[in-house]
Parts: structure tokens; sequence; C-alpha cells
């Protein structure tokens, strides 16, 4: 049975000489892997381009059980990213969503709000026309409330401790979990008022921001086991100033 289905691709990877496995989030099924056939035809050309990492796209597909690979019968851009795939900036942040976005999207799990938040975000991102060195930090953020880790800020203090572990602020660190100073419990605290509308107006310089991000990255480690070794965040420490 073929089904149509809105997609943003995550990554592709080489299965073998004759196939690449290429990961689709959907809004339909969730998490599907789908078997492309590389070449240098015009039309496999063509096909790979539309493939690119959040590439949004319009998939026709026959759809089986849960974890198995499923062949393509369509894709069709669903809406054109041009600034993205140009400008460095917009790149090495797309390239980053997509790599921990593969990390975190383990599940065949259909989660329409989750989908139409990455949806949103890529299209967002490629309109954007001012700075955006905070997108990253911000889409994080706010990711969270659709995996189930966002922060609890009702205990929010001034002075308080936040416990990574638990995802609560604290009057002080307890209980044998990594906790961050009053300082930096402030920052994420703060963090929950940055949209995609505002997020030019907080300043940070190149410390803060990378602090900031490598913080983000720990919390979703210590909630989500699969993330393992990221390499895009290196260029993103480098690029922003």
């Amino acid at each position: 049975m073929y089904e149509k289905l809105r997609g943003v691709v995550l990554n592709t990877v080489r299965h073998n000489e004759r196939t690449n496995i290429v990961h689709i989030y959907t809004d339909g099924n969730g998490l599907m892997a789908f078997a492309v056939t590389p070449g240098s035809t015009r039309g496999a050309r063509a096909r790979n381009a539309l493939l690119m990492p959040l590439s949004l796209v319009d998939v026709e597909a026959q759809v089986r059980q849960a974890h198995e690979v499923c062949r393509l019968r369509e894709v069709r851009r669903n809406y054109p990213l041009a600034t993205i795939y140009s400008d460095p900036f917009k790149n090495a942040i797309a390239l980053f969503i997509s790599e921990l976005l593969t990390h975190v999207m383990q599940e065949p799990e259909r989660n329409v709000p989750l989908f139409e938040y990455i949806e949103r975000s890529v299209i967002l991102l490629e309109q954007m026309t001012g700075s955006v060195a905070n997108f990253h930090i911000c889409f994080l953020y706010h990711l969270g409330a659709f995996l189930g880790i966002q922060p609890n800020l009702e205990g929010y203090r001034a002075g308080y401790w936040f416990d990574m572990v638990d995802g609560v602020f604290k009057a002080g660190a307890s209980g044998g979990h990594p906790h961050l100073k009053p300082d930096e419990a402030r920052v994420i605290y703060l963090l929950s008022r940055m949209t995609f509308a505002n997020m030019q107006h907080f300043r940070f310089n190149r410390e803060q921001r990378n602090r900031v991000l490598d913080v983000i990255i720990s919390y979703y480690r210590l909630h989500n086991a699969s993330i393992g070794t990221l390499r895009s965040p290196d260029i993103l420490r480098q690029l922003f100033v």
C-alpha cells in the first residue's frame, strides 16, 4: 500500500555499493528509512539534491512494518531551501540540527506536533535575514518540550541550582546528580523566554554561547542515552563570535 507523506530529511548513509539508506522524519509515521539507489545519472543527481539534510519533501512510498526499510516511489520538494545551503552559518546550523535529530529520533512513532515544530523551524531558518547565531540554542531548548525533557521552571528562585537529571531548580546541590551553579542555572531559566522572534536580543559572546550549547547537549545526553559523539558542534563553536 502506497502512502503520501510529508517529511524532513535527517541524513543519508551508505548501505552498500548499490544502496543508500535515507532517514526521513514524517508526519504520518515518524522516523522512516528508505532505500535509494545512488548513481551519477541526471535523475539520480536531481533526487540526491532533494535528499540533503533538513530538506522538506513530499514522499510517496510503500509503507511496511516498523523498523523495515521502505522503497521510495516518488519524492518531491515541499518547500524550496536556498539560503540554508548557500549561507555557511545557516548550513552549519542545519547540519547540527540534522545530526542531533538523527540521534534523538530512534523510534518510528507518529508525533505530529513534533514534526510540525521541526518543519516550521526549518522554514523560519530559511526565511531569516538577520543574525542566526542563537537559532540552534533556541531550537534545542524548545525541542525539549516535545521530547518530554523541558526543564521545570516553577521552582526557580534567584540563587538556586539546577539539577540536570531531575530537570528542576533546587536551593542547593544534592542527590549526587550533576548540577549547574546558580549563575548558569539562571541562564537556563532565561532561555525559556527566548523565541525565534526575539532571539537576536539575547547577547552572548563566543565563550558564553559555546558554554550554553555544551550544557544543553549534556542535558540531552543525560536524558537520551542514544546521543553519542556529535561532530557538528565543533563547527558552530568556531563559526559564531
